[in-house]
């Protein structure tokens, strides 16, 4: 097959949770165990970082890659999703997997995938594994898919596991409350493996504190050792925001770059420090150089997008994958503080979410552009455009993101801001991000 048709294939032979939601979820992990255990269990050669949480996983993945790497360490970084190409999943040293490697992998395994019946993202999982196994990666940073205690990527044991944040998503699948949410994070915490949480939360920081106590797991919530402020105020339209560190509130280091200018990035960066802090007591060398320059160089490093993400001046143009609630509360605070003539929101979201929670988030005064994304899971933009105008929220209904994006672009002044999000479906369509 050509890649065109192994990608085919995958996404009509394995269901894919990104597309059709809850009806592409396999929780459990013996069909993951099953693949790994045929391909001579490639998990057991790699030394990873594991990721977990509700908002922030993936941006402290990609810090935490970014450093490794600054530091001369090979990485292998798994996320997901994809934003353009389904080959952004499986990196190393930020390079995407080779399409070639894929075509050929499938070829190998695609009796193995008939015999076991297993997601698409258990297939992905196997892949990252091997993948990184075959390159002998230093070391991998894996980015947990849905909760953790049943995901698939819960097969390895760790050096370190990191929790960045617990927020409601997701909750038919992981909990109704914050607890059960937590709960189903905490899974990634192995016996003996030292543990990190990003954030102090009081709602839910003795499910972490019980979970690592039975595993007998060194447990640091991060933000009590690492404190970040912001050392001046970023210009709107800067790629970077300067940070001041304090340890144990003692300076540590001043004047951090961070290539990340989402506010939410200074609630991630206090994990990110604890995790390097951790594996330089393992015996990774990670100077404050290599720090600095990770942090700094983060997007062309690993080739991280979509957060917070600048695409054009005059009118000023932002784009970001935040989508839920949590998530839409940051974006407002931060869209509040930006000084423009009129805001106009492109918006798009998908079925499964709390929608109502987050449109009562959303700024009344802006203009709206409803859109869907070309995924199955894609809540029509004629039913959000009527959700939205029952909180108060008023605009034109577009249809395709591009068509919504190009509307508000043409509708803009130079001294409007255009911002779009709702959705990761819908930053992975803006054409050029």
């Amino acid at each position: 097959m050509t890649y065109q048709q192994t990608l085919d294939f995958l996404y009509q032979q394995l269901p894919m949770f990104q597309r059709v939601g809850e009806a592409g979820y396999k929780p459990g992990l013996q069909r993951t165990e099953e693949l790994a255990a045929a391909m001579g269990n490639p998990e057991r050669q790699l030394r990873c970082v594991h990721v977990a949480g509700t908002n922030g996983k993936g941006s402290s993945s990609n810090m935490l890659a970014a450093v490794l790497q600054a530091a001369g360490y090979k990485v292998g970084l798994y996320t997901s999703p994809h934003l353009k190409e389904f080959t952004e999943r499986i990196k190393v040293n930020g390079q995407d997997l080779d399409p070639d490697y894929l075509v050929q992998w499938v070829a190998k395994w695609r009796g193995l995938f008939d015999e076991v019946q297993p997601s698409f993202f258990e297939m992905c999982v196997a892949l990252c594994f091997d993948y990184f196994a075959q390159q002998q990666v230093d070391v991998a940073v894996v980015e947990v898919g849905l909760g953790g205690r049943l995901d698939s990527t819960n097969i390895i044991r760790p050096l370190v596991s990191l929790i960045t944040n617990i927020s409601l998503d997701h909750q038919n699948l992981l909990g109704e409350t914050l607890p059960l949410i937590a709960a189903e994070k905490a899974g990634i915490i192995k016996p003996g493996v030292p543990a990190i949480i990003s954030q102090t939360q009081p709602a839910v920081a003795d499910v972490f504190r019980l979970k690592a106590e039975a595993e007998g797991a060194p447990l640091l919530f991060a933000d009590a050792r690492f404190r970040v402020e912001l050392a001046q105020q970023p210009a709107p339209d800067e790629p970077t925001q300067h940070l001041r560190v304090l340890h144990n509130n003692a300076a540590y280091v001043d004047d951090v770059e961070l290539g990340l200018v989402g506010d939410y990035q200074r609630l991630n960066l206090p994990g990110v420090l604890a995790t390097v802090e951790e594996l330089r007591r393992q015996g990774y060398h990670i100077s404050e150089q290599a720090l600095r320059r990770g942090l700094r160089d983060v997007r062309a490093l690993t080739g991280f997008k979509g957060r917070w993400t600048i695409l054009g001046l005059q009118p000023l143009v932002i784009c970001d994958t935040g989508h839920n609630e949590a998530g839409i509360r940051f974006i407002t605070e931060q869209l509040a503080r930006l000084p423009y003539r009129r805001l106009h929101v492109v918006l798009g979201v998908v079925q499964d979410k709390d929608v109502s929670k987050m449109l009562s988030l959303l700024p009344r005064e802006a203009t709206y552009y409803f859109c869907q994304a070309t995924i199955p899971r894609a809540l029509s933009a004629d039913e959000l455009a009527a959700k939205a105008a029952a909180v108060g929220l008023f605009g034109a209904v577009h249809g395709p993101v591009s068509q919504a994006v190009a509307a508000a672009r043409a509708a803009a002044q130079p001294d409007d801001v255009v911002f779009i999000g709702g959705s990761t479906f819908v930053v992975a369509e803006i054409e050029e991000l």
